[in-house]
């Protein structure tokens, strides 16, 4: 009962909202119901197309949207009836109405009651799921939010944060939500049984479940990410089917359209789904994690991502710590060189996967790792510079640099060197001098040779700009007279 005031209460609400907005002709915009929904919604007598592309008033005439008052309440039906009633309500439910409008408000409003007393049904019925209605089930939700989702037409030339964009509400949600939690108390219920069910919720059912996930609505992604996760944790036979249609879904972000609004969601989905794997890894995936993971480091929307792609990073080392050496020496290939907000957050992810790095790999690719670290400590931009000055608060981090320290103190120390004398920002200078500090306490002597080699290189390489100098002004003496 909590479930079903809080739904009415939160349709309440919508419902006050929109009456207030309804008058303008710019609401917050949705994707309602463009086109119809595919082969499940077909089955459903799917709402046909007027010259716009949007769904007309009712999947079916508009006499017959008048029977959701004809139908009797479930609660005052004789038991023995309430299943074909159930039946008959969840058929007058699948009529599909045209949000962009205010017409059919009566059938609006009573078809959202009826969807409120479905779901209270289910949730005080016992046996309501029988293997009867379970097409019934899958069809009227087909029906409803199977749909084309709108896609905003935007100049490619102009700039844009897609973090500052208002998102574009679904204007059917109040329908949409109760359909929603009316098939997630369908996928969690006990009466359902998985090895049955899957003759209804099938393969290509998941094909257009996934491709909803790029609703702009984050209320209805947010159900999306329950849901799926729900059938991956009770439909054994579509596990593999589900992780290979998620990889699919990631290259077409990374190869193709580079943007997608529920990449954030499906990794959360990911995560969990790693954390189960069995050890050891099998080989599908490590190759998820090569093929599909790590490139999508290199899509320009990383950072509405970014937290929940680095979590299933640290998920694959955690269970496989081998792996560290293929994460870290990607993400070098992949370096942001011109975009300083993404390279912060390439630190982030190269700090959090050190810190579960072993030793043997740390020693693979710490070379290639600190030339490119001796890069980002001399970046004039302040942020990444502090940000890789940062790794020295790191205790283990350390360790690993102290245990290699005749390699990796004669690249770093150059670098501080140089930061030391030019960087321009204060916080930098001060984060420079006390790694140089810690670098003379952990090894005085090799501290003392290596600044004694950056001195002389500078030397050295001062005596080459002067001879380089010198050449060309002879190069322009000799030109000059030449002239004359």
């Amino acid at each position: 009962m909590k479930l079903i005031q809080t739904v009415k209460r939160r349709m309440g609400n919508d419902d006050k909202k929109s009456s207030t907005t309804r008058t303008g002709a710019t609401g917050s915009g949705g994707s309602n119901s463009s086109g119809s929904g595919g082969d499940l919604a077909a089955k459903s007598k799917a709402t046909p197309t007027n010259s716009n592309g949007s769904r007309a008033a009712t999947a079916k005439p508009a006499t017959e949207s008048s029977n959701f008052a004809a139908i009797p309440k479930l609660r005052e039906a004789p038991p023995q009836e309430r299943t074909d009633l159930f039946r008959k309500k969840m058929e007058v439910c699948s009529v599909v109405f045209d949000f962009h409008n205010d017409n059919n408000q009566k059938e609006k409003e009573a078809k959202r009651q009826t969807l409120l007393e479905i779901v209270e049904y289910v949730n005080n019925t016992r046996n309501c799921f029988n293997e009867a209605l379970m097409q019934d089930v899958v069809s009227m939700v087909g029906a409803n939010i199977f749909r084309a989702l709108q896609t905003r037409n935007k100049d490619p030339l102009a700039f844009s944060d897609p973090e500052d964009d208002e998102p574009s509400l679904e204007r059917a949600w109040p329908h949409l939500q109760i359909v929603y939690e009316f098939f997630l108390r369908f996928v969690v219920s006990n009466d359902v049984d998985p090895k049955i069910a899957k003759r209804f919720v099938d393969q290509n059912f998941m094909l257009k479940l996934l491709e909803l996930f790029d609703s702009e609505d984050p209320r209805e992604r947010d159900y999306l990410k329950t849901i799926l996760h729900r059938i991956y944790g009770k439909f054994m036979a579509l596990r593999s089917f589900i992780r290979r249609a998620i990889q699919h879904v990631f290259f077409k972000v990374i190869y193709e359209s580079e943007t997608h609004n529920g990449v954030g969601e499906l990794l959360e989905i990911l995560g969990s789904i790693i954390n189960g794997f069995a050890l050891p890894l099998k080989e599908e995936h490590k190759d998820f994690l090569i093929k599909a993971l790590i490139p999508l480091h290199k899509v320009k929307s990383l950072a509405s991502f970014y937290q929940q792609l680095s979590y299933c990073m640290a998920q694959y080392v955690e269970k496989d710590p081998r792996l560290a050496y293929d994460i870290i020496t990607s993400m070098l290939r992949y370096w942001p060189v011109s975009i300083t907000s993404k390279q912060v957050l390439f630190l982030n992810e190269l700090e959090e996967t050190l810190e579960l790095t072993q030793p043997p790999e740390f020693h693979r690719m710490q070379d290639v790792l600190f030339r490119r670290l001796a890069l980002c400590i001399t970046c004039p931009h302040f942020q990444v510079a502090e940000r890789t000055l940062f790794f020295w608060n790191t205790d283990y981090i350390v360790k690993l640099i102290n245990a290699n320290r005749q390699e990796l103190f004669p690249i770093i120390i150059g670098a501080l060197y140089k930061n030391s004398k030019q960087h321009w920002n204060s916080a930098v200078h001060g984060l420079t001098f006390n790694v140089l500090k810690l670098l003379m306490e952990a090894d005085p002597q090799l501290f003392d040779e290596c600044s004694a080699k950056h001195r002389a290189d500078e030397e050295e390489e001062g005596r080459r700009e002067q001879e380089r100098t010198r050449k060309w002004q002879v190069l322009q003496e000799m030109h000059d007279a030449k002239v004359k």
